[in-house]
């Protein structure tokens, strides 16, 4: 198949890119490098499969030549960047959807988006199924991604519903892996930064709140099989196996053999209680569900980082830790470190 991956020089985004190339389709990723970096896709730009277009989707997207798949994986999705970009996150939720569904529609392409977990909010209903409708604010401080995958959400079975395009949609619960950047500010990589700095590992709230963390590779596997399939969704892309953030802490000094403390912090606006994927519908319908460990992905994305010492030194002071998934903490608030046994 010949596939236009948008935002496909970010962290899922050169996954998939790479994932295809393997299997032999041609890719077009195109990105404005926001968020996304050069360096994700560097390994594949000599490959003929593969072109890449730096333009913002949400201005206006062209792509010559036939398309059998467009899969639209374009937008901020840590917190800082979301912050720092808040009507951009919009727009590519909004135009930017709708410019990429335009495209899928005059090629007649199956058309994948990237939804996401947070459209669930701070969920009443646990685990999290595609039936359940979310308990999320619309005026919060993380409303601009909630309701940006919301409204693409609608907008793409408008399209379904009026024009007949072949959309597909996958909501993307927490997911990590070689790529991330040190300093995006998403638990799991500022954990390990921390760690490899020997920072004090920063938990915002007590640290009960839970999280389900799948490993890149398996989260790609389920993107790749919604490609190829023709279901509609939504469908829930994640690891069931829930965790504690206090546990993932814990699990990263563990595996990095770092001393640092675990300080806590005020709790972010809206930052969800739980969040836990019932992953049913991914393998009733697409035969999928996730193979890869917590522990074993921690351990590759420490061995990344480790390689990447640079980068990591460089982020640490600009690691947001745990308001990996809310709004600016709602008050200032002393740190109370705590020191774990050996």
């Amino acid at each position: 198949m010949r596939v236009l991956i948008t935002g496909g020089a970010g962290f899922l985004g050169s996954h998939l890119c790479e994932a295809l190339l393997l299997r032999g389709d041609t890719v077009v990723c195109a990105d404005d490098l926001s968020t996304g970096r050069l360096s994700n896709i560097a390994a594949f730009t000599d490959n003929p499969k593969f072109t890449f277009l730096q333009v913002d989707v949400s201005t206006g997207l062209t792509v010559p030549g036939h398309l059998d798949a467009v899969a639209h994986l374009a937008s901020p999705a840590s917190p800082p960047d979301y912050h720092r970009l808040p009507l951009e996150t919009l727009a590519v939720g909004s135009r930017g959807t709708e410019n990429a569904l335009r495209v899928a529609e005059e090629n007649a392409a199956r058309f994948v988006l990237a939804s996401t977990s947070e459209i669930y909010g701070d969920p009443t209903v646990h685990p999290q199924n595609e039936q359940y409708w979310g308990n999320v604010s619309s005026i919060g401080p993380r409303s601009v991604y909630d309701e940006a995958k919301r409204f693409a959400e609608a907008l793409a079975m408008a399209y379904s519903r009026s024009r007949g395009v072949n959309v597909g949609i996958v909501r993307i619960f927490n997911t990590f892996g070689p790529r991330m950047r040190a300093e995006d500010g998403r638990v799991v990589s500022s954990f390990i930064a921390q760690a490899l700095n020997g920072d004090p590992l920063t938990i915002y709230g007590d640290g009960q709140q839970t999280r389900s963390f799948c490993y890149v590779d398996d989260l790609i596997r389920g993107i790749v099989a919604m490609i190829d399939s023709s279901e509609s969704g939504p469908v829930n892309l994640g690891n069931p196996i829930e965790r504690t953030v206090q546990e993932l802490a814990e699990m990263v000094l563990d595996i990095t053999g770092s001393e640092s403390a675990i300080e806590f912090h005020q709790r972010p606006v809206d930052d969800p209680a739980r969040r836990r994927p019932d992953i049913k519908l991914a393998r009733d319908l697409l035969g999928w569900q996730p193979r890869v460990s917590t522990e074993e992905g921690l351990q590759h994305l420490v061995d990344y980082f480790r390689s990447h010492a640079g980068e990591v030194s460089a982020a640490a002071g600009s690691i947001s830790g745990a308001q990996f998934e809310g709004g600016p903490a709602l008050s200032p608030q002393e740190p109370s470190a705590l020191a774990l046994p050996a």
